[in-house]
């Protein structure tokens, strides 16, 4: 009796068959993949990626754009650069274009004037030059009369 053996001590362990983990992954990446795409494409969550149609935009506005001259203005001796280097552009409308540049000259005058009267402390300060634009873009205004010059564009700001 001690011969016999019993049949699982004659039989190998049968190997689970791996067919359910390879369904199982097949399927979780179909799945996946179709999520991905339904939301993608907009399906789910009711978001679309087609390109925006851009609306006409309207023709520019009448302007042109007269470059002013170089101005180099020196400091004070307090101050902690030795030169200002001021470099503009008046955004006019177009058909005051010749009015404008015909009163450069005085342009140039006032904001030389008003420049060299500023504060060195002002100049400095990386804040104030929106207030100094502002400043300097009213007495253009007053220069050429109301109607002729809509902004002024700094180009150049330089403390040397």
């Amino acid at each position: 009796m001690a011969d016999a053996k019993t049949p699982s001590e004659d039989e190998p362990p049968k190997k689970k068959s791996k067919l359910p983990i390879l369904i199982g992954l097949v399927l979780a990446l179909v799945l996946g993949g179709g999520g991905f795409y339904a939301t993608w494409s907009g399906m789910i969550l009711g978001e679309s990626h087609e390109e925006p149609v851009a609306e006409p935009i309207g023709p520019l506005p009448n302007i042109a754009f007269v470059p002013v001259d170089p101005i180099v203005i020196s400091l004070g001796p307090g101050a902690t650069a030795r030169h200002l280097r001021f470099t503009s552009q008046l955004e006019v409308n177009k058909p005051a274009t010749e009015d404008v540049t015909l009163l450069m000259p005085r342009i140039l005058d006032v904001l030389n004037g008003y420049l060299r009267a500023i504060d060195v402390a002002q100049l400095e300060d990386p804040s104030a030059l929106v207030r100094i634009r502002a400043h300097m873009l009213r007495r253009i205004q007053i220069v050429t009369g109301e109607g002729r010059v809509r902004d002024i564009l700094i180009t150049e700001f330089v403390l040397n």
